[in-house]
């Protein structure tokens, strides 16, 4: 990730925020000494999120071992005033976990108990710093699976993904995490308790648990999560094909789709994604391949194996020059080592990148390939696609030389282009990356001011004090949220909002 964009705090904590050194040196009364930390050089391990670009150093970072350490944290600041961020694994790539530098940082990698497994009802409650890819273990021995996985599943955490409303390659057919979220405790930004939703697969009234899912922190924090699992399918069956040209390969995602196939997953990876995934893991994808399609389809078996012949000539007629079957679990994972690891392997390949995540209608995706190619020609950058091709979620990975003044601001430039595309085209500013602080200033290229004074309405009536992870999300100060008096480290000026945010 780039390391010239960084953004950091001008003021020292020890300058900025004295309330919150106040409160720390009470918080160590109440929850341990040895859980809250002040000294700069510690603190220094959590000024960032996934997204490198923006760092702010906290004034106070609470490691809580226990789900009442979160609530007296997240009280005694109510209780002051002092604003909070809750952070996970830290993986996030939105900058939504970033601190406020006069504010906590309650890390909740500690909360890691899977609370139960009930596989008769299939569910699993975990408290909120349990890895994703473990609901999978814990469900596996019962023949159930955890649907939702992000490409960070083996260090993601559950609460981030509860908060940023995670995806992964197989949301295509089994939906993001708000699809597998059934209830949770969460810790209000008053520090008060309440369980949304529970066990049961629905409940009366307003939906406030759907509304929770993906708030990145902004209406409180998740102490523990219920999950539905998922019946293992009897049949699973992954290709690897290359093509040619990218349009052929866009084509038959679109194909599939149109024949009526829903599969588990399509995901998608342009020739310089394949040479960066070849340098890093040599996964050995098709030699001279432009674009290569990972599909997989899942399901009854009688079903999957004559979907999959359906597929095989949909790619045939598309012209794909080579068609890969996995025979066995280890090939199927050699296919996929290579997407999963895309996003990192792009290290091999270019100094540093700047990832983007926006969505399209996939019907469009020829052309907003063809896009962002004179996009960045004209702007003398490599871009590197990886897709969940099947729900049209992009996620071009900007190549560039932080060395050389200014380049890190033409590839962020080149970033907004690229979502500035996504919207014009009916779509999204993200697909599961969430908005946090990199996204803010394009929701009001998505959003009316009367959308995003309504969405900050349901926000003030969970969190009217703002402190609950203030300046992110939204393009300003509005309404009741956001105080200007915070300092996240990123404020920018957008002359075509006219404010600072």
């Amino acid at each position: 990730m780039s390391r010239h964009l960084v953004r950091e705090s001008a003021t020292a904590p020890e300058e900025a925020a004295p309330r919150a050194l106040l409160l720390a040196q009470r918080l160590r009364g109440r929850i341990g000494a040895d859980k809250v930390l002040t000294d700069p050089a510690q603190l220094r391990t959590y000024e960032c999120d996934g997204l490198a670009t923006f760092r702010v150093r906290p004034a106070v970072v609470v490691l809580a071992g226990h789900r009442d350490d979160v609530v007296e944290t997240v009280r005694m600041c109510a209780a002051d005033g002092v604003p909070f961020v809750a952070r996970g694994s830290g993986t996030g790539l939105s900058g939504g976990a970033m601190p406020v530098a006069d504010g906590v940082l309650i890390v909740l990698s500690r909360l890691r108990r899977i609370v139960s497994v009930d596989p008769d009802n299939a569910r699993v409650e975990a408290e909120p710093g349990v890895i994703n890819l473990w609901v999978t273990r814990e469900a596996a021995p019962y023949g159930q699976a955890y649907a939702p996985d992000p490409s960070s599943q083996q260090v993601c955490s559950i609460g981030g993904n509860v908060a940023e409303n995670a995806g992964g390659a197989h949301c295509l057919k089994y939906g993001f995490t708000v699809n597998h979220v059934t209830g949770a405790e969460v810790v209000l930004p008053d520090g008060g308790v309440v369980h949304l939703g529970g066990t049961a697969p629905e409940h009366p009234g307003l939906d406030l648990l759907g509304a929770f899912v993906g708030s990145e922190g902004t209406l409180g924090i998740a102490t523990r999560v219920t999950v539905r699992t998922i019946q293992a399918p009897e049949a699973v069956r992954t290709m690897l094909v290359g093509f040619r040209t990218v349009a052929d390969a866009a084509g038959t995602v679109s194909d599939i789709i149109a024949a009526g196939i829903l599969p588990a997953a399509v995901e998608m990876m342009d020739a310089l994604a394949i040479e960066a995934a070849e340098a890093a893991v040599s996964c050995g994808y098709p030699e001279g391949a432009v674009a290569v399609l990972v599909i997989e389809l899942d399901g009854p078996l009688a079903e999957v194996d004559e979907q999959f012949r359906q597929v095989e000539t949909i790619a045939d007629a598309r012209g794909a020059f080579e068609t890969r079957i996995a025979e066995d679990d280890a090939e199927r994972a050699l296919m996929w080592r290579g997407r999963k690891s895309a996003f990192a392997a792009v290290g091999r390949i270019s100094p540093a990148y700047y990832v983007q995540d926006g969505v399209i209608p996939r019907t469009r995706l020829p052309e907003v390939l063809t896009e962002i190619g004179r996009l960045a020609d004209a702007a003398d950058v490599r871009v590197a696609n990886v897709f969940h091709a099947g729900d049209g979620n992009l996620h071009p990975l900007i190549l560039f030389d932080d060395t050389v003044p200014g380049a890190a601001e033409v590839a962020e430039e080149l970033g907004f282009a690229i979502l500035d595309l996504c919207v014009d085209l009916g779509g999204s500013i993200t697909g599961e990356h969430g908005v946090g602080v990199e996204k803010k200033s394009r929701m009001a290229r998505q959003f009316t001011s009367a959308d995003l004074d309504t969405m900050q309405l349901v926000r003030c009536a969970f969190d009217p004090a703002g402190l609950a992870n203030p300046g992110k999300l939204f393009p300003t100060p509005r309404l009741c949220g956001e105080r200007p008096g915070v300092r996240t480290g990123a404020d920018t000026h957008d002359p075509a909002l006219g404010e600072v945010f």
